[in-house]
């Protein structure tokens, strides 16, 4: 059976629907029997700002922070220009220099997320956000509920998104998490796909080992030196050769080739932040001591980020003084992150000018927020390539200890400041 899009029902035509007439429809021979969803708004600021201001509606848009920042979202018609997110604005600017732009508005945007995520859980409480315009939906056990299969009643949700809010989403309906995600990503915008057990496999085998979660370009890099250039080349390799070569994430991205991913659905499993912080002994005063107490939790908190497979937007730099005054600080950084060297970086700056070598501070944490998936952090573009190489550094790191335990690899900083130097 077939369903259409528009109106949810049954029908034997793949053409048209012979209940509502809509050429929306979606064929697969697995579609009645699969209920792990994944629902991503299209193209989520731009599209709010095209329907708030109608005017915008033929036009290019780029959500963006000025000339010199970078962009946030890009509306599909300046995607056909190559504009893309976390690019620099100016070089979006010269590949659609007649693109409007249009400076975020992150209340606005949050509004709507929680608007939508709403909708989603009159559905199911089996929720799990993962960013403001994304999140997985388990409707295991729903058809008596809505006396539909989840398929329809997805398709529904899809349908009132657009009426209620004037938003599109698209959709990817599989048997996990991975290939979901995967599947929402196919037919963009306002795309409804499947991706079923039976061809999971075939799906897969062709795909570059690029679109696997967590792997970027440095890494990408890394497999195709060993000849993997796929993913059907990665389940060729073997569970026991990935592991040689790559330790746990070499073992976990072939379960990725096999179509394995036993994550469930967890509507507790959105965090709000990863943090982490130290009160010293004795008070501090100078910059280069506080930093060395940094340095250690921005790793802890990127370890606890890559655990989660989640990046963050928002840094969070907070220092306590020797009067127990508190201040915080707090940044975005132009592309999600998950990197040590990253968080500290940015820490590091956001602390430089409290200190005045006067003032003595008895405790300094760190915190990362607005989360997205891991998949999407540290790409890097053709003017930053020094953070895909840092990822492959870190994630070669995190292989070590995950093989050998945490004190396999210790950092010449973190070395410093165990020794009192």
């Amino acid at each position: 059976m077939n369903l259409c899009r528009a109106c949810g029902a049954w029908i034997a035509t793949e053409a048209r629907c012979n209940e509502c007439g809509e050429r929306r429809i979606v064929a697969h021979p697995e579609l009645q029997a699969l209920s792990l969803a994944h629902v991503d708004c299209d193209a989520f600021y731009a599209s709010i700002e095209k329907r708030d201001n109608p005017a915008l509606a033929a036009q290019p848009v780029i959500v963006g922070g000025g000339k010199r920042g970078v962009v946030s979202t890009a509306c599909y018609l300046a995607r056909g220009f190559g504009v893309r997110a976390a690019m620099p604005m100016f070089k979006a600017l010269k590949l659609c220099p007649h693109a409007v732009i249009a400076k975020p508005r992150m209340e606005v945007y949050a509004s709507e997320g929680r608007a939508i995520r709403e909708m989603m859980r009159t559905l199911t409480p089996q929720v799990e956000p993962l960013s403001i315009d994304e999140a997985f939906l388990d409707l295991s056990g729903t058809e008596q509920l809505h006396k539909a299969a989840p398929a329809q009643t997805l398709a529904k949700l899809q349908g009132r998104i657009e009426a209620e809010r004037g938003l599109t989403v698209s959709i990817g309906l599989s048997f996990n998490k991975f290939l979901a995600k995967t599947a929402s990503d196919l037919d963009k915008p306002r795309g409804f796909s499947v991706i079923g057990r039976k061809e999971a496999l075939d799906f897969l085998a062709p795909r570059a080992v690029g679109t696997l979660p967590g792997v970027g370009p440095a890494s990408a890099a890394s497999l195709k030196a060993r000849g993997l250039s796929t993913i059907g080349q990665i389940r060729a390799a073997g569970a026991d050769q990935m592991l040689r070569w790559f330790g746990d994430w070499g073992r976990r991205l072939h379960a990725l080739s096999l179509a394995e991913d036993p994550r469930v659905v967890d509507p507790d499993g959105e965090r709000k932040s990863i943090s982490a912080e130290t009160t010293f002994f004795d008070d501090i005063k100078t910059l280069e001591a506080l930093e060395d107490e940094l340095w250690p939790l921005c790793e802890k908190v990127a370890v606890r980020a890559r655990a989660s497979q989640i990046a963050g937007r928002t840094l969070t730099l907070k220092i306590r003084d020797a009067q127990f005054r508190t201040f915080t600080r707090r940044s975005q950084f132009a592309d999600p992150t998950l990197l040590a060297a990253r968080i500290f970086e940015e820490a590091r700056r956001l602390l430089a000018p409290e200190v005045d070598g006067f003032v003595a501070f008895r405790l300094i944490g760190v915190g990362l927020s607005d989360f997205v998936d891991g998949a999407q952090a540290d790409k890097g573009d053709l003017l930053d390539t020094r953070t895909p190489k840092i990822a492959a550094a870190e994630g070669a790191v995190a292989a070590a200890r995950d093989k050998f335990g945490a004190g396999a690899v210790v950092t010449g900083r973190t070395l410093k400041g165990e020794r009192g130097e």
